[in-house]
């Protein structure tokens, strides 16, 4: 039967999450014993003190990791035995459902709702779907001439160092682990420091489900220690990164300075949803628009968070659309299971939202609704719009990563690509027209890794995710990530 808030309210007060690392399968203190406050958005309780590991932590982490790899003993492991126990794990997590959604929404404020049916779930079915490719990878022949045989075959990398961000933990968590373990590799994670309990429980499920000792490893801390000290170590053969461009390119610097060890970045958007003067259904446009931006409090790299629309009369009448769907949205605590919104994840990253509010205004911007700014102890904002903002301003260049869209002004359709296209990013796009072909060609002219025609946000493990430009550079998900975590031999044989 479904918990209702009293019951998730209670869940939270008992909760005595585990908050040690989990090194070589085995929960572990920091090596020196430091911890720090791991903070509940929704009402700025401390949760849980996390093991606050470093330099020393990491390098635990990973020797473990390397002598794993070194012995096969999971890299060498028959495919068919390696799959059952992906396929294992990623039962356990659906077992514990309700335990990994309480941590997570507690560390993100993300609605209750959302964690039980989209990040648990989606994070089972990416290891369960990893899983099942682990026997369907094949290897190549190449066209060698008759008296030689030439493989192609892909081999891991190593040790994978994976550092993963706040805003969805065990979904982008998985999304680099999964596949990583797929093709054979041992892997470090660092989770962000506001959301790390997710992630040991992981690591200690993975080791239920019979990956072997030191296979997954999980060291938490903060950004500029353990994080660092994984992008630096000479040990890791490729990092995976999901965060902000700034970071981006500091692990760009790290891999440059340590052993030029392979780079994987995804660092956010400025995601446009193009709304062309032909759409007839409003409705769906609208409610589809708000959900792209609306949805994880706006705290999504493809966040749809600028509306560029070509025509005023249709202007109007989608923003008031929006208005009525956006009275409609139930926004406020996080362990209520009938509320769409929670809680900004900390009072720094709302006091960042509350930076780009007050620009509202000073060029000539509005409120079409929204615009409370919260402060002490609230990280709750309201879903926002803001109407008339210019293209080159920094409300329509810079993420805010928040619950805010703004909307721009197009000309015609010219003017409208040019504005898509017309920022450091390249993650994601959407076009909006009732002409499919005007739509299609619309699309293909958009510089974004995933292009969505009339709707936003639909996905799955099935199709990559990656972007171009500011956006960073290798793709998550689909069977194109394996590639990511192995690099191609080729084995010459003299048969003459």
């Amino acid at each position: 039967m479904a918990l209702d808030k009293d019951a998730w309210v209670k869940r939270a007060l008992e909760l005595k999450p585990e908050s040690r690392m989990y090194i070589n399968g085995a929960y572990v203190d920091s090596a020196s014993g430091k911890t720090f406050d791991d903070i509940s958005p929704r009402d700025q309780r401390v949760i849980a003190k996390i093991a606050a590991g470093d330099t020393e932590d990491v390098n635990r982490a990973v020797a473990a990791a390397k002598a794993t790899f070194d012995s096969g003993v999971w890299r060498e492991m028959n495919p068919r035995d390696k799959k059952a126990i992906m396929l294992k794990w990623a039962d356990l997590i659906r077992e514990h459902q309700e335990e990994l959604a309480l941590l997570e929404t507690l560390d993100v404020g993300k609605p209750i709702s959302d964690s039980l049916n989209v990040d648990v779930m989606g994070c089972a079915r990416t290891i369960q779907w990893y899983g099942e490719a682990i026997d369907k990878t094949y290897d190549e022949i190449a066209p060698a001439p008759r008296n030689a045989l030439a493989m192609i075959t892909r081999e891991p990398l190593g040790v994978i160092g994976a550092v993963v961000p706040w805003n969805y933990p065990m979904i982008i968590s998985s999304w680099k682990v999964a596949p990583a373990l797929a093709m054979g590799n041992s892997v470090v994670l660092k989770p962000a420091e506001q959301s790390s309990l997710s992630a040991i429980l992981l690591a200690r499920l993975a080791t239920e489900a019979g990956i072997p000792d030191g296979v997954f490893n999980v060291v938490t801390g903060l950004g500029l220690e353990a994080g660092q000290a994984l992008a630096r170590h000479m040990d890791v053969a490729k990092l995976a990164f999901t965060g902000s461009g700034l970071t981006g390119r500091k692990m760009l610097q790290y891999a440059a300075e340590s052993n030029m060890k392979q780079v994987a970045l995804e660092l956010g958007g400025k995601s446009p949803q193009v709304v062309l003067d032909d759409v007839k259904d409003l409705d769906a446009c609208a409610s589809t628009l708000a959900w792209g931006i609306y949805y994880n409090a706006g705290q999504t790299c493809n966040a749809g968070s600028r509306i560029i629309v070509q025509g005023q009369k249709i202007k109007e009448q989608l923003f008031e659309k929006m208005s009525t769907f956006v009275d409609t949205f139930p926004v406020g605590d996080c362990l209520d299971p009938s509320v769409y919104m929670g809680p900004i994840v900390s009072t720094q990253q709302r006091d960042r939202v509350n930076h780009y509010l007050d620009m509202v205004g000073k060029n000539g911007e509005s409120f079409v609704y929204g615009g409370d700014q919260p402060t002490g102890d609230d990280n709750l904002i309201k879903p926002t719009l803001i109407d008339g903002v210019q293209h080159d301003s920094a409300l329509s260049q810079e993420e805010i990563f928040g619950p805010v869209i703004v909307a721009v002004d197009a000309k015609d359709e010219t003017d409208a690509l040019a504005k898509a296209n017309g920022t450091q990013y390249g993650l994601a796009a959407s076009v909006w027209s009732s002409d499919i072909s005007r739509a299609h060609n619309f699309a293909r002219k958009l510089r974004a890794g995933t292009v969505w025609v009339n709707t936003f946000d639909m996905s799955d493990v099935i199709t990559p995710f990656g972007g171009f430009n500011g956006s960073g550079a290798g793709r998550d998900k689909s069977l194109h990530a394996l590639n990511n975590y192995s690099a191609l031999k080729t084995t010459w044989v003299d048969l003459s």
